[in-house]
């Protein structure tokens, strides 16, 4: 188990999780539409999540925009 800080919150992902799961783990849509996510305060863009391994203790920021006022 990898344990990284998700939104906030410490949350357990399988071994060699990608920045993708944690995305998924956090409930953002299916394809990341209006989905924007950084990894130790860094903006990952949407085609590298996939490839983005996680490491122990990584702190990982899932945002979504919503429509409205």
């Amino acid at each position: 188990m990898t344990a990284v800080y998700l939104n906030g919150e410490l949350c357990e992902l399988p071994a060699a999780a990608t920045l993708e799961q944690a995305v998924r783990e956090a409930g953002a849509p299916e394809g990341g539409r209006g989905v924007a996510v950084a990894l130790d305060g860094e903006v990952v863009p949407r085609g590298d999540w996939a490839a983005t391994p996680l490491r122990e203790g990584q702190h990982v920021e899932v945002l979504q925009a919503v429509q409205g006022g």
